[in-house]
């Protein structure tokens, strides 16, 4: 088969990696065409991910203050109502304007969408409903897709993965979120507020696995007053559903007696995988490991001449931002440049509120490995912005090699934490030591004064503690 047009680039997949990657190369002077068989850009993400979930938890916290903490600050308000269809219509203004203004980029860097699913039919070709397109290079950034638990049945009406949980017709009087991760913590959090009895079933024995021990404790113990119900240890067996909600067993997870719950819904919220069904990275000889994803080298490179892989389809964390360094990455890469990207600093936000932020090593791994570090802490509740904010929970905590004081890690809950941690990123990113955030000057009053007394507390002189 012929080709319809041959590209330099051909980038499968129009998330944030595959966009991003696309929009690079045609500013470093490259054909490129992008292929997304979704209606609109911004795969993942933008339409049924971080992006209206962000503006649902925007404005459930907004519905919740009105409702619940007005009156502490003096302001009086009664008779607050909830107009969900109004909240859900904000939600898809939002997502609308996002992927619009994605497929304005396309259009002012003269990236080609190429509508449709694609595939890759052998190297240098890619076929997008049975018309076939030649490239140079073939980048595969495809995403993930929800993880679905044995036995129980994703419908997206009663029991729901993150892309139900966004569009519920109505407030659920209870709600059962199987998942004690980020994506279930944001959600559950969402449905709390605007009303429902939410109850987070989680496998290991703590929330939030892999992000710092300490900041896991003091994020469940917020969330617990804020409300949500955990059971940790905990597995579920069956989900039955019935007109009347949904039926669950469930067990603890080292083995024990079996309990009963129901729910009006679930949210079954255990992760994501890789995503390359159709893709034909089989038939084309790409390797993928044991969980699917696809094998990568040397600048993102597979063990197929000319094909690569960037985003939630490889290993490392499944994040749109570090999705969208690889693709700037590799765009300059393949232009001749040379790139690089810091796995141990990609920060990782949960958007609760608080907020719940993660940068370098936890504690846990810096004692696996053997490191001498020393802590500085300091909370919220002394800072005086905070105080006026009327947001108080949690702290900031710093980990610095206890010889040449360099930040190896931070972990934030508190206010803002997700725009907190980008500073501390930065001076990670120049090998900053704790004493040089300490010496900066931060503005008073501001959030980012908790970042420099938790540095001062390194070496134990915090001045407002």
């Amino acid at each position: 088969m012929a080709s319809e047009k041959n590209y330099d680039v051909i980038v499968i997949g129009a998330g944030p990696g595959g966009y991003v990657c696309a929009i690079r190369c045609a500013q470093l002077g490259m054909s490129v065409a992008c292929v997304e068989k979704r209606g609109t850009l911004g795969g993942t993400c933008l339409n049924v991910g971080c992006i209206p979930s962000k503006a649902l938890l925007s404005d459930s916290e907004k519905f919740e203050e009105a409702n619940k903490h007005f009156a502490e600050i003096g302001i009086k308000v009664s008779g607050v109502k909830l107009d969900l269809k109004t909240m859900m219509g904000h939600k898809d203004k939002v997502v609308a304007a996002n992927t619009q203004g994605i497929e304005f980029l396309f259009k002012k860097n003269k990236v080609d969408w190429l509508k449709g699913t694609g595939k890759i039919t052998k190297p240098g070709t890619v076929q997008v409903d049975k018309k076939s397109y030649g490239a140079k290079h073939i980048i595969i950034a495809t995403g993930s897709d929800v993880v679905s638990l044995p036995g129980i049945d994703i419908d997206e009406k009663q029991i729901v993965s993150s892309t139900g949980a966004l569009t519920l017709p109505k407030v659920p009087k209870s709600m059962v979120v199987i998942g004690g991760g980020v994506i279930g913590l944001e959600m559950g959090t969402v449905w709390q507020r605007l009303g429902a009895d939410v109850t987070v079933i989680e496998f290991m024995d703590e929330i939030l696995p892999g992000m710092d021990g300490e900041i896991r404790k003091e994020s469940r113990k917020i969330l617990s007053k804020q409300g949500i119900t955990f059971k940790l240890g905990t597995k579920v067996t069956e989900a039955k559903k019935s007109a009347k909600g949904v039926a669950l067993t469930l067990e603890p997870a080292k083995g024990g007696k079996a309990e009963k719950m129901n729910a009006d819904i679930v949210l079954v919220a255990v992760g994501r995988k890789a995503y390359t069904d159709g893709l034909g990275v089989k038939d084309v000889g790409v390797e993928t490991d044991d969980r699917g994803r696809i094998v990568t080298k040397d600048g993102f490179k597979t063990n197929v001449d000319g094909i690569y892989a960037i985003g939630d389809v490889i290993a490392g964390p499944m994040l749109a931002h570090k999705a969208e360094e690889e693709g700037v990455i590799l765009a300059e890469m393949i232009a001749g440049q040379s790139g690089h990207l810091d796995y141990n600093l990609v920060p990782g936000v949960v958007y609760t509120w608080p907020e719940i932020a993660s940068i370098g090593k936890t504690e846990e791994q810096l004692k696996e490995e053997g490191v001498e570090y020393s802590v500085g802490k300091f909370p919220f509740m002394a800072n005086g912005r905070a105080r006026a904010m009327n947001s108080t929970d949690g702290f900031v905590k710093l980990l610095a090699d206890k010889k040449t004081d360099r930040v190896l890690g931070a972990h934030i809950v508190g206010p803002e934490a997700g725009t907190l941690i980008a500073e501390i990123g930065v001076a990670m990113e120049f090998g900053a030591s704790a004493e040089d955030i300490a010496r900066t000057c931060h503005a008073h009053p501001t959030l980012q004064e908790v970042v420099k007394e938790a540095a001062l507390a390194v070496h134990k002189r915090p001045i407002h503690m």
